[in-house]
C-alpha cells in the first residue's frame, strides 16, 4: 500500500493531503482512479462501474478531462463535468457493456472549497469531533430510503445500491451536484469510493481521521481497515487543513 501527499495554500489556509488506493479481494485489478495535484488544490476519484474494459475506460477518461478543464469557480466545473460526460461516452462507443463512473472533486480557491458530486464516492468532513457527509449518493437505495421504500440494511436496498442515478458516461448527461465549503482550520476532509464507505463504518472513520498522526497516516489506516471485509477496491483521499 503507498500513499502520495502535497501541500497546498489557499486563502492563507495550509492544506495538507494524502492520498492511496487498495484493490481488496473482490478484484483482479483496479477500477478506482485517483489523482491528488501536485501544483495546485484539486483532488479527484472516480470509481468505475463494474470490472470489465468500459470501467477501466471511464475511470480513466473522466479523471483525465476532468483535470484538465477544471477552475475553482462553479461554472467552470460544471462546464468540465460536461465535457467529462461527452468524453466518456465517446469512449465507450467502441467497447462491449456499460461505460460509466462515478466522479467525486475538491478544488479550493479564493472564496472557498467546492465539491463536485456524480455518483456515489463521497465526500465527509471532521469538524469540532463531527463526522459529517457531506455528499448525497446518487442512487436507487439513497431515494429509498429517504422515501421509506424499504429499510437501511434489506435485500432491496442492497440491490438498490448498485442502482446509479447519475453517472459519467450516462446518456442523459446528468449535471453533478455542487456545494460550497468553508475551510476551518482543524478541519479533516476524507473523499472516497464506496471500497471505503461502505466497507468501514462510520465511527471508525471518524476515530482514525480524527486519531490519525496526518493525512498519509489516515489514509494508511483507512484503506487497511478496508481490507478486513476486503469486497471491494478502495481509494481515500485526506485533506487537513490549518
Amino acid at each position: 500500500m503507498g500513499t502520495s501527499s502535497v501541500e497546498w495554500t489557499v486563502a492563507g489556509r495550509r492544506l495538507a493531503a494524502a492520498a492511496g488506493t487498495v484493490v481488496g479481494e473482490r478484484y483482479d485489478a483496479n477500477y478506482d482512479v485517483l489523482h491528488l495535484d501536485p501544483d495546485r488544490p484539486l483532488a479527484v476519484v472516480a470509481d468505475g462501474m463494474g470490472d470489465g474494459p468500459g470501467s477501466r475506460a471511464a475511470g480513466r477518461t473522466a479523471v483525465d478531462v476532468f483535470v484538465s478543464r477544471a477552475q475553482f469557480d462553479p461554472g467552470s466545473l460544471r462546464a468540465a463535468v460536461a465535457e467529462v460526460q461527452t468524453a466518456v461516452r465517446e469512449a465507450g462507443r467502441p467497447l462491449p457493456g456499460l461505460t460509466g463512473c462515478t466522479l467525486t472533486a475538491f478544488a479550493a480557491g479564493p472564496d472557498g472549497a467546492w465539491l463536485v458530486q456524480l455518483g456515489d464516492s463521497r465526500a465527509y468532513r471532521l469538524r469540532d469531533g463531527l463526522l459529517e457527509l457531506l455528499t448525497v449518493d446518487h442512487t436507487v437505495a439513497w431515494l429509498g430510503l429517504l422515501h421509506g421504500w424499504f429499510a437501511a440494511g434489506s435485500a432491496e436496498a442492497s440491490v438498490a445500491s448498485r442502482r446509479l442515478t447519475r453517472y459519467a458516461g450516462h446518456p442523459d448527461e446528468p449535471e453533478p451536484d455542487l456545494l460550497n465549503v468553508a475551510l476551518r482550520s482543524g478541519d479533516a476532509l476524507l473523499i472516497c469510493t464506496d471500497g471505503v464507505s461502505d466497507q468501514v463504518g462510520y465511527d471508525r472513520l471518524a476515530s482514525l481521521l480524527a486519531t490519525a498522526a496526518g493525512p498519509a497516516a489516515a489514509v494508511e489506516a483507512i484503506l487497511e481497515e478496508s481490507l478486513t471485509p476486503g469486497d471491494d477496491n478502495a481509494t481515500a483521499i485526506v485533506i487537513r487543513v490549518s
